[in-house]
C-alpha cells in the first residue's frame, strides 16, 4: 500500500464529495457512536483514527473528550481537506495527517498510541493490505492498548448478502468477500491482538457493519 495506490472512499460509487451523505444513509450515526462507546476516549488517551476520511469518527471522539489527542490519518488530501472544514473553530480540534494505514510507526512512532480506530476501511483493501494496516495498527499501540474497527463482516442472512452486493459493485468482489466470509477475527489475531471479539452487528442497507474490538499482546 503505497501513497499512489489506494481506493477512494466511495470507491466506484460515486466521486468522493458525495461520501458524508451517503453514509448517513448507511445508519452511520449508530454504528460510529458505537464504535466510540468500545474506544471509550479518556483525558491522557492519544487515540488515531485510521483512514479517517472526512473526519466524522475522529471530531465525535474529539467531542467526547476533549483533552484526548485524536489524530486522523487518511491518504486522501480532498477527505482531510473536508475533515479539517468540519472543524469547529474555538473547539478542540483532531490532528490530521496524511498517511497509509500500513506506515503508522514511521508517521507517528511505535508505541504512541493508547487506541487505534478504524471505520470503513479494511473492506476495501486487498487481502495482504488488510494484514499490512493490522500490522502496522498494533506496532503504533502501545502494549494493551485498545483496537476498534467498524467494518463491513460476516454477512450472516441472504438480506445482508443481498445488500452488500452494493459494496462490492463499488469496491470490487476480490477485496470484499474475504469480510462477508468473516475473516477480519482472524486476520487481527494473526497481527498480534488479543481479547478479540465482534461486540456490536448493524444491519444496514448495504449490509450489515460489525464493531470488532481486541487488544495489542
Amino acid at each position: 500500500m503505497t501513497e499512489r495506490a489506494f481506493t477512494p472512499a466511495l470507491g466506484r460509487l460515486a466521486p468522493t464529495r458525495f461520501y458524508d451523505p451517503v453514509i448517513a444513509l448507511m445508519r452511520e450515526r449508530l454504528w460510529r457512536a458505537l464504535t466510540a462507546m468500545h474506544a471509550a476516549p479518556r483525558p491522557e488517551d492519544v487515540i488515531v483514527d485510521v483512514g479517517c476520511g472526512t473526519g466524522s469518527l475522529a471530531l465525535l471522539l474529539q467531542r467526547i473528550e476533549p483533552r484526548a489527542r485524536i489524530v486522523g490519518v487518511d491518504p486522501d488530501p480532498d477527505m482531510l481537506a473536508r475533515a479539517r472544514r468540519k472543524s469547529v473553530p474555538g473547539d478542540a480540534a483532531p490532528q490530521w495527517e496524511l498517511g497509509m494505514g500500513d506506515a503508522l510507526p514511521q508517521l507517528l512512532g511505535t508505541g504512541s498510541a493508547s487506541t487505534v480506530v478504524s471505520s470503513l476501511v479494511l473492506h476495501q483493501c486487498p487481502l495482504a493490505t488488510k494484514r499490512a494496516v493490522l500490522a502496522s495498527m498494533s506496532a503504533v499501540l502501545r502494549p494493551g492498548g485498545r483496537l476498534v474497527i467498524a467494518d463491513y463482516g460476516r454477512q450472516r442472512t441472504a438480506l445482508m448478502r443481498l445488500a452488500f452486493r452494493t459494496v462490492q459493485l463499488a469496491d470490487g468482489r476480490e477485496d470484499t468477500q474475504p469480510q462477508a466470509d468473516g475473516v477480519l477475527p482472524e486476520l487481527i489475531r494473526e497481527a498480534g491482538f488479543r481479547e478479540v471479539r465482534e461486540a456490536e452487528v448493524v444491519p444496514t442497507i448495504s449490509g450489515s457493519v460489525s464493531v470488532y474490538t481486541a487488544r495489542r499482546g
